[in-house]
């Protein structure tokens, strides 16, 4: 999986329908607008994400890397 930093997906994930509901330390919450059921908990550093925090974000987003990594 290609890196990417946590602040490109937030707005990745902004685009896909998910508002910051509160910050917690260096983690963000997001809720999402269309299914409040969905839950998506973001690490906030400078560094890029590993590979398994990415795929559990996205996990949480209901979301898959083709949805984030256009080719």
């Amino acid at each position: 999986m290609p890196a990417i930093k946590p602040k490109k997906l937030l707005k990745i994930l902004k685009r896909k329908g998910f508002y910051i509901d509160h910050q917690v330390g260096s983690h963000i919450v997001l809720l999402s607008k269309i299914d409040l059921t969905k839950r998506v908990t973001l690490p906030m550093h400078n560094k890029d994400l590993k590979p398994g925090t990415l795929a559990s974000v996205l996990k949480q987003a209901g979301l898959e890397r083709k949805d984030i990594f256009k080719n």
